[in-house]
Order: structure tokens, then sequence, then C-alpha cells
């Protein structure tokens, strides 16, 4: 991977005094927890919007305005901490890893609580409000575990960890709407008129999160250490044109993937789709950030560094085996084919990428584009599958695109992943503008053309953006 030798030799290390890179697998498995969480949390936006789109009877782009408040607190949070850097020093190498996790935690945890006010008092604005500082505490999650999981371990395979942390992430979120469908659409179907059947949902994360905040303060987490300089202060991130433009493209990619994901129960219910009803749409929102997760251990497999191939090979058929086992118990042959047939067509594509970070991520999102097509401009069973097959080839680009944005970074790994999380921002804008263009239009399906757009960027990103100064052309 591009810039592999100078991240290697500027970047801090993590070390634990008494301890060994052995301890690195316990320290992993800890913070995956927080990916797990968060991935969950996020994806019961995709909920909320249908459910208080119903309750306060809101136009599709007032509605979309749940994932303003939710990422916009990503960008606002971001700058805060970058300027604090720039003015300060890194807060995070400060306080600590591990510091930073709980505090983000914390916040997260007050958010989810806010729920209940919000529901009590009937307000969408006081909704926004909790959203905000919900995200707010994952934002700083996303700050302080995003380059943790990437410094701990080898320079060579953290493209691999990342991938396998955000699969933890993507099984969040593959859960989300069948457990959040449930408890909010099927559980209080006869209450559709109040916000009430949000509460115990938000309340039990509420309480998740604290318990995992618990968790996180006994545990033994391996310490940053560098060489007395990790926390001066300046932007020297920004010196980085590979970071910018992938700063750029985080903005994209989370636009794109957040709006095709926020779209889709509406698009389910279009009659020349499917006509399906919110609570029969949550079960193929779940196909959709389910093929993210199996996309991202597909991408974790292939991306690790394996001295045969061939295990590869049988990992990811174990993998795709497990898949189509999973499917067709849980709903029927059909459907589980169809699920096989689009992980064949991700694991082609993964082999013209021949295993290298960049080139992957520039063959998925162009991949994404064709689907997006279809989606687009076909009808019926066709054009859903496509649109729902968009989630396998989303899988590897947030962590990969994030690992190959600070390669090289050195001291400024923790500053260059506040702008990436910054970037994220691209959920808050992007989404609203694809409500737009529905509401504008009338046209539902016209609207994927914004994501569209995004997925272009990703693939200039994906074949020259993410080059460092000191990269090998490919």
């Amino acid at each position: 991977m591009a810039g592999i030798s100078s991240s290697a030799a500027s970047a801090p290390a993590v070390t634990e005094p008494g301890t060994t890179s052995k301890s690195y697998t316990g320290a992993l498995m800890t913070v995956t927890m927080l990916f797990f969480m968060w991935g969950f949390i996020t994806c019961m936006n995709d909920i909320l919007i249908p459910k208080l789109q119903q309750v306060f009877t809101l136009q599709n782009w007032q509605a979309m305005l749940i994932q303003t408040a939710f990422f916009g607190a990503y960008f606002i949070v971001s700058l805060l901490y970058f300027i604090f850097s720039v003015t300060k020093g890194d807060p995070i190498l400060k306080i600590g890893y591990k510091n930073g996790i709980i505090v983000g935690l914390a916040v997260t945890a007050i958010g989810c609580l806010l729920f209940l006010p919000a529901a009590d008092s009937h307000s969408y604005g006081l909704f926004l409000g909790a959203l905000f500082v919900l995200a707010s505490g994952i934002t700083v999650l996303q700050i302080t575990a995003n380059p943790y999981v990437s410094i701990l371990g080898p320079p060579e395979s953290s493209s691999s960890r990342m991938n396998m942390t955000q699969a933890l992430n993507s099984f969040g979120t593959t859960i989300a709407p069948i457990i959040g469908g449930y408890l909010i659409f099927d559980q209080v179907s006869n209450d559709a008129a109040t916000a009430d059947s949000v509460k115990m949902p938000y309340v039990g994360l509420a309480i998740t999160l604290i318990v995992i905040a618990v968790i996180i303060k006994l545990a033994r987490l391996p310490r940053l250490t560098g060489d007395g300089a990790v926390v001066v202060a300046g932007s020297g991130a920004l010196q980085h044109k590979h970071l910018v433009l992938g700063i750029i493209c985080i903005f994209m990619y989370v636009g794109g993937e957040v709006a095709v994901g926020s779209m889709l129960i509406n698009y389910f219910k279009l009659p020349q789709i499917a006509g399906l009803d919110e609570s029969e749409a949550k079960h193929f929102l779940s196909f959709y950030w389910g093929g993210a997760m199996i996309g991202r251990f597909f991408g974790a497999v292939a991306l690790a560094q394996f001295r045969n191939n061939s295990l590869k090979y049988v990992i990811m058929a174990v993998i795709a085996a497990v898949t189509f086992g999973t499917v067709y118990a849980i709903y029927d042959l059909n459907q589980a084919l169809i699920i096989l047939g689009l992980i064949a067509a991700n694991f082609v594509v993964l082999l013209l990428g021949r295993f290298i970070p960049n080139r992957t991520v520039g063959l998925y999102a162009t991949a994404v584009i064709v689907l997006l097509l279809i989606g687009t401009f076909g009808q019926g069973a066709v054009a859903m599958w496509a649109v729902i097959g968009i989630g396998l080839f989303n899988s590897v680009m947030f962590p990969t695109i994030f690992d190959l944005a600070i390669k090289g970074l050195g001291v400024h790994t923790s500053q260059g992943s506040s702008l990436l999380v910054m970037a994220i921002v691209g959920g808050a804008i992007v989404p609203p503008l694809q409500g737009v263009v529905a509401d504008v239009t009338g046209d539902v399906q016209l609207s994927f053309i914004v994501p569209m757009l995004c997925y272009a960027y990703i693939v200039f990103y994906g074949f020259r953006g993410y080059r460092t100064r000191d990269a090998h052309l490919r």
C-alpha cells in the first residue's frame, strides 16, 4: 500500500509497559464493541426517518433533517477538535485514547436519554437536538477509535484491521433495522400518531453504552507513545495532498451511502419497485446493511497479509456459504440465491482489484454507479436488488479510504483523523439534497442521481487521488 514506509517510520507507536504485541488482540476486541454500537445507532436513523415523518407529517427534505442533525454534529465537533489541536495541541493524545473513548460513550448515552423529553413534548426540534448530542459523542469515538485501530499493529495490515472492525460496525447496521423496526413499528402499530415507541429502544441503548464505558474503564488498553512532539500545535496534516483529497472522498462516500440508505424504505414502497409497507421494507433494508457487513469481512480477509492466497479464497468461500445458509434458513431459497449471486459479483470485482486497497475502492465505486443506474431507471425486483447490492460494494470504502488518507501522517495522524471525521458531514448534506430532488421532481428513483455523483469522485480517489508524495505509481 502506498506510503507504508513513511507511516511506519514516523507514526506514533502503541506500547504498554510489560505487554507485547500479543495484547493487541484483546485491545482490538474491546474497541470493536464501539464500532458495533455506533453502527447500530447510526442505522436507527433509517427507522426514525419514516416514523417521525409519519408522526409529524413531514416532507422528504424535512425528514432528512434527521441526518442533517446527526451528521452535522460530526462536522461541528470535529471542526472544534481541529481548531483546538491547531492552537493547543492534539487533545486525544493529551488525555489518552482510553479517556477519549469514555468521554465519547458518556456523551452518546446522554443523547439517547434526551429522546425521552423529546417524545413526551412531541417536538421534532427536540428530537433533532437529541440526535445532535448523540452524534457528538459518536464523533469523539470516531476520532479516537479509527486511528487507534490503524496504529494498533503492523502498518502493512492496517487496512485489514480497519475492515474487520468496520465489519462489526456493519453487523450493528444490519440488525438495527430488524430490532429497531420491530420495536418502533410492529409493537405500536396502533400508536402511529405519537413518538412514544422510540423511548424504549434509546433508553436501552443508553444503558448499554454506560456498561461499555465501565468495561473500557476497567480494560487495560495499550497506550500511544511517541517522540515527545505528538501534542505540538499546528495544522501540519493539511500539508498532505492525499489527506485533503481523502477528506473530500469521505464526504462523498458518507453522503452517498447515507442518502441511499435513508431513501430505501420510501424506495421499496414505490408500486413500480416492490410496493412494500414499512414493516416489510425493514427486512430488505437489513439486506442492504448486511451486504456491507459481508463485504467488509471479505475485505478484511482480502487485504490481510497471507502467505498463500488460496487460504483467502477458502475463508471467503466459507463466509459466502454461511451467508447463503443464514438467508435460506431465515427467508427462502430464492432470496438466498439472489444474495449469493450478488456476493459472486462482489468477489469478481474484488479479484479485478487484485487485493490492492486503492484499486479495489475505485472498482467498487464504479460497480455502485452501475447498480445505481439500474435502480434509477429500472423497475421491479431487478431494480430493487440492484440497490440492495450497493451495500456489498460500499463495504470496504470507508475503512480503506480512511486508512489511505492517514498513511504517512506520522505525528499528525490524530489531527488528520479529526479532519476525516469532520468530512462525515457529507451525511448531513447529501441526503437532504436527494430529498429536494425527490420532492421537486416527484420521482424518488430519479433522486438517486445525487449519490451517483458522489461515487464518481470516489472512482477518482481510488485510482489517482490516494497517492502520497512517496508513493510508487501503480
